[in-house]
């Protein structure tokens, strides 16, 4: 073994014992990745929201929630990686983790941003060749992707309040890769009323199965407050999940009706 620094997608430098055998996974579509990485057996650790692969998963000590970790039972695991995301983690636990291991965080809100991630992790896991493998597979599914004809399109993550997604996402950007025009002018997750619902006048409303698992009564509901959109509840881990997920997404993307 032999230490390496290596900056991670915040700016920040890490220095992680190469290569790390005991690594955990503060992020669901990151677990993923690294399984399909080949790190199976490295994993030690991952959030109660790491479901995928299913079988694998319920063999792994959960840690916690994405954003509210474990402390205990990640001392316990003494990893010597653990891999987080700025978005989904909590700056606290972070912060706390940090003092004690190596921690590399992402930070993705694009398509070459989500690339650039799985090629770091690929090296610093001394898996480069499946990195590449998989950048190259996500490259080629996209290519076969369908653009629609210009609509715009709410994706809402949220209900009580209704909470949508906005610009400098990464769900954004998969809804421009698909040729649609996203309604929110906003950054980042702005919560909305009723009324503004109504004022932004959407040509399609995406309700996606995650966080909030969105249902066909919600999809009534929204039908009522906007008569004339198409309402649609779709999978919010092709929108979302950045990573190995990503070789799915376009023929999930397709086969979609607007």
């Amino acid at each position: 073994m032999a230490y390496c620094e290596f900056t991670d997608q915040l700016g920040r430098a890490v220095r992680i014992n190469l290569p790390p055998q005991r690594i955990i996974s503060l992020v669901p579509s990151q677990t993923e990745l690294l399984f399909d990485l080949g790190l199976a057996d490295k994993i030690v650790g991952i959030t109660k929201f790491c479901i995928h692969p299913q079988e694998w998963s319920k063999t792994k000590t959960k840690i916690g929630g994405t954003k509210n970790f474990r402390l205990d039972e990640i001392k316990k695991l003494q990893p010597d990686l653990i891999i987080g995301n700025k978005e989904e983690n909590y700056e606290d636990g972070i912060l706390e983790l940090e003092k004690t291991y190596p921690v590399w965080m992402s930070d993705v809100s694009s398509f070459e941003q989500a690339l650039e991630m799985v090629k770091s992790l690929g090296e610093i896991t001394a898996c480069e060749k499946q990195a590449q493998e998989i950048i190259q597979s996500i490259v080629v599914s996209f290519d076969k992707l369908n653009r629609n004809p210009l609509a715009s399109v709410l994706y809402l993550i949220w209900k009580s309040p209704w909470i949508a997604v906005g610009r400098n996402t990464f769900i954004d950007n998969m809804l421009s890769k698909i040729g649609l025009e996203n309604s929110i002018q906003l950054n980042r997750y702005p919560e909305l009323s009723e009324d503004q619902i109504q004022r932004l006048h959407p040509d399609i409303v995406m309700l996606s199965s995650e966080p909030y698992p969105f249902k066909d009564r919600h999809l009534v509901e929204l039908q009522k407050l906007l008569p004339d959109s198409k309402i649609k509840l779709v999978d919010g881990e092709f929108f979302s999940w950045y990573g190995s997920r990503m070789i799915q997404a376009p023929a999930y993307f397709n086969s979609l009706q607007f």
